[in-house]
């Protein structure tokens, strides 16, 4: 049987409450393993629909969940939202084309209503992942990779900054390479870049700091999972002084 995917809401009482209707599945089929299929902000849902891969809206209060992208062969996934400019960043697979692998795209979304699919912001590679805001919405991150890697494999984190028109501009590469994996790319409150990078050998956390990434607490151990599916977190932060993450590593 097919799994229908809730988002689910704790409430003052205590209880949980299933926030999306049936038969509203949040899932997404983007890098056909999916994962990170809904973010939410001050009361407004958003999701996208397994059945037919559209971006959905729920404010508090409605009944209803209304599409906001298009009825066309569009994906979406791994959404943040833009407080600085009102819209949304995701990554987008494009299927409208018949007979051509499927394009990926990082866009810029309407949140309210956006035809057109949503505007390109970073393209060229054959996979993207991980779009993530600096605090002070001036900068953006993400990962890219090619075939015929799998991002476990190897993978690039980049940092751009935003320009007036919310474009992407001075770009610049991290980390990582054709065999030298990265994955989750995360912002501390104080607006530093760590991520989990495995040029030791070991996936271990790193800090982008002053134009040059440095290892946090360099251990013989794996910090990081491989990507088979969007925003999987092994780390978080309690403060910009304080991390919470998980590890393993070979006990004899």
């Amino acid at each position: 049987a097919r799994v229908r995917r809730r988002c689910m809401r704790r409430m003052p009482e205590g209880s949980a409450q299933d926030c999306v209707p049936a038969p509203f599945n949040a899932r997404t089929r983007v890098h056909d393993d999916g994962g990170e299929a809904f973010t939410a902000s001050t009361g407004t849902l958003f999701f996208s629909n397994f059945a037919d891969g559209r971006l959905y809206r729920l404010d508090n209060g409605d009944i209803e969940p209304r599409p906001i992208t298009p009825e066309i062969e569009l994906r979406y996934a791994d959404a943040v939202i833009d407080r600085t400019r009102n819209r949304l960043l995701c990554v987008r697979e494009d299927h409208t084309a018949a007979g051509r692998e499927a394009t990926n795209t990082i866009i810029a979304l309407d949140p309210d209503k956006d035809p057109t699919g949503g505007t390109v912001l970073i393209q060229g590679c054959n996979f993207y992942s991980s779009p993530r805001i600096s605090p002070d919405g001036a900068r953006l991150a993400w990962l890219q990779w090619n075939h015929p890697n799998m991002p476990w494999d190897g993978c690039e984190l980049w940092l751009g900054d935003f320009d007036s028109q919310g474009r992407v501009t001075n770009r610049v590469k991290v980390a990582g390479g054709a065999t030298e994996a990265i994955c989750q790319p995360e912002w501390s409150p104080d607006g530093l870049l760590y991520f989990i990078d495995e040029q030791t050998g070991w996936w271990n956390l790193y800090r982008w700091q002053d134009g040059k990434a440095d290892p946090v607490h360099p251990m013989e151990a794996e910090f990081g999972v491989p990507h088979w599916v969007f925003c999987t977190s092994t780390y978080a932060f309690g403060s910009a002084q304080r991390m919470v993450c998980t590890y393993g590593r070979t006990c004899v």
